[in-house]
């Protein structure tokens, strides 16, 4: 029994590969039909990206084939959906990434913030906050986690080697204290109430050191998570939640731009990592306060002098630091200032006719996208008449910020066919009439209320994104949801925001995310350690959604009303 079963899991990425279009063949066969044969891709690209028996990007790419195979809609359709103009927004906004990475910025931002908030214990949980969920806004939460755990471990082993140089003359003399005291007690009585303090003191001295790298690690990966959600390209679900809001809701008015996803996402961020700071510490950091008392400032030394130095490692700020922060501080300026609401933007300068806009978030990030690739690494030294040997071997114009061959490396195209074959989706489900055949079984949950729908849809969300990818969990839940809140008649962006936020709550397991890898790769967490810590973080994750959606998210958005351009589609 037990040889048929590993023979059954040798060959278990063999049978869902080739297994599984066969297995559901019959729908297609038995019920022929355009939504039929649609559910039946959706079902095999869900497996697939399931069980990853094949690359999730490769898997993306399965609707520019078999979307034209089964006629549900013809190549030139299926392949303008990979690149959209969300796909531009994500692939400029990587761009300006790699450029702050490529220079260094985020480090440097990040030591100087540290250095500021100070090294106690609680201020450095805040100060370690702060700065993921800051970078992890504008880079990849891969990028941030990767360059934050390894400063926290310098800084970790510093005040732990502190500590112990701390503690060795007090070791010395206990030493020579018992000696004197076997002169006057029993051998064996002395020894042994010796070795018990001994062992007390350093099981006491372990277990605070163990809480205290738990805590470190787990605020840093949990802040990378919570960080991306505040920004539209912070992380993949809410770029898919924004191409799927223009695929299936064309007319929705620019609803969903940078500057209103910002106004209602960073709030909800500063929530999360308020509440998320609270219990980590005092579930891990509050109850070893007595104990390291008296070592405190040795250890905060310590800590400060190990950030003082990486800082030093940079140097001043240079030149291309100096550009990079330039061309950062303009898109973010062009994001905000494109369609405000409130007030006139850029936009209607010249770029707004009639109710069409030329310009969209995308074309701010590709404009400083570019940039990066023109602007001098150097400043450039006006030598072209100069007759030393030495300047007429310089270029005149000195190499760009950002050269393609290092950009292309760096740039996440996987997330690209990912987004693009969700995209198609979406578009293969409203033009095969899968969507409004959904949105017609879910007809009767007009007797609920819609928050115990959001409620139990992000529970449910959140609980599929801890083992599988959020981009692949929000490509296929969001096109079910949008159009159950069109057929039941509430806006769709009730449902589709809370569970596309809930999408990056995989606080759970270290497989769930790439931020719980790369902590979990030190070795200082269990995976005990992150289920019982996970469980909360994501309670308090629906917790702050909930609240965010229902109230300041209402007069955003006005998620109160059923809005006119949930009963438009696109043509």
């Amino acid at each position: 029994m037990a040889s048929a079963l590993n023979y059954l899991l040798r060959l278990k990425s063999a049978l869902i590969l080739f297994g599984t279009p066969l297995l559901l063949l019959p729908l297609v066969i038995a019920v022929p039909g355009q939504v039929v044969k649609c559910s039946y891709i959706i079902l095999l690209m869900a497996i697939y990206w399931c069980t990853d028996v094949i690359p999730m990007a490769v898997t993306s790419l399965m609707p520019a084939l078999l979307f034209p195979l089964m006629k549900i809609m013809d190549s030139k359709q299926v392949c303008i959906q990979y690149m959209t103009d969300t796909n531009m927004l994500f692939v400029g906004s990587m761009v300006v990434a790699v450029a702050v990475e490529r220079w260094n910025l985020h480090k440097r931002i990040a030591l100087k913030t540290l250095l500021v908030v100070g090294a106690k214990p609680a201020r450095l949980m805040v100060g370690f906050m702060g700065v993921t969920a800051f970078l992890s806004m504008w880079i990849s939460n891969t990028a941030t986690t990767a360059m934050m755990v390894p400063i926290l471990e310098a800084m970790m082993q510093q005040m732990e080697a502190t500590m112990k140089l701390k503690d060795a003359p007090m070791s010395n003399m206990e030493l020579e204290e018992k000696g004197r005291a076997s002169e006057l007690l029993s051998p064996g009585h002395s020894s042994s109430r010796w070795k018990q303090d001994s062992r007390t003191s350093e099981r006491a001295m372990s277990q605070e050191q163990k809480y205290m790298y738990k805590a470190m690690n787990l605020c840093v990966c949990y802040s990378a998570s919570i960080g991306g959600t505040a920004t539209l390209t912070g992380t993949g679900p809410n770029v898919v939640l924004l191409g799927q809001m223009q695929e299936l809701f064309p007319h929705s008015k620019d609803v969903l731009n940078f500057a209103s996803w910002f106004a209602f996402a960073f709030p909800n961020m500063v929530l999360m990592l308020s509440l998320a700071w609270l219990w980590l510490y005092l579930f891990y950091m509050r109850s070893g306060q007595t104990i390291i008392r008296g070592r405190r400032k040795e250890s905060e030394a310590a800590a400060y002098i190990v950030l003082e130095e990486e800082y030093r490692k940079l140097g001043a700020l240079s030149f291309p630091e100096i550009s990079v922060m330039v061309c950062f501080g303009l898109l973010i300026l062009l994001w905000f200032t494109r369609d405000p609401g409130y007030m006139e933007g850029w936009l209607s300068i010249a770029w707004k006719d009639e109710g069409k806009k030329y310009c969209t978030d995308a074309t701010a990030a590709v404009f400083v996208a570019l940039l990066l690739f023109i602007l001098p690494s150097k400043k450039p030294r006006f030598n072209i008449f100069s007759k030393a040997e030495a300047h007429k071997k310089t270029p005149f114009y000195p190499p760009a910020l950002l050269d393609w061959k290092g950009t292309q490396q760096k740039i996440p195209w996987g997330i690209v066919l990912l987004l693009g074959g969700g995209f198609a989706l979406a578009k293969g489900c409203e033009v095969s009439g899968l969507s409004e055949w959904m949105g017609k079984q879910m007809e009767p949950l007009k007797k609920l209320s819609p928050t115990l729908i959001t409620l139990v849809l992000s529970i449910l969300v959140s609980s599929c994104t801890e083992c599988t990818s959020n981009v692949a969990t929000t490509t296929l839940f969001l096109p079910i949801f949008a159009s159950m809140a069109r057929s039941i008649g509430i806006n769709p962006l009730l449902v589709m925001i809370p569970c596309t936020l809930s999408a990056s709550f995989a606080f759970m397991l270290p497989v769930a995310t790439p931020p719980n890898a790369i902590m979990f790769s030190y070795g200082h967490i269990q995976v005990s350690d992150m289920v019982k810590s996970g469980i909360i973080m994501n309670l308090i994750g629906l917790t702050s959604v909930l609240v965010s959606v229902n109230t300041w998210g209402r007069h955003i958005f006005g998620l109160s009303e059923f809005p006119d351009w949930a009963n438009a589609t696109s043509t």
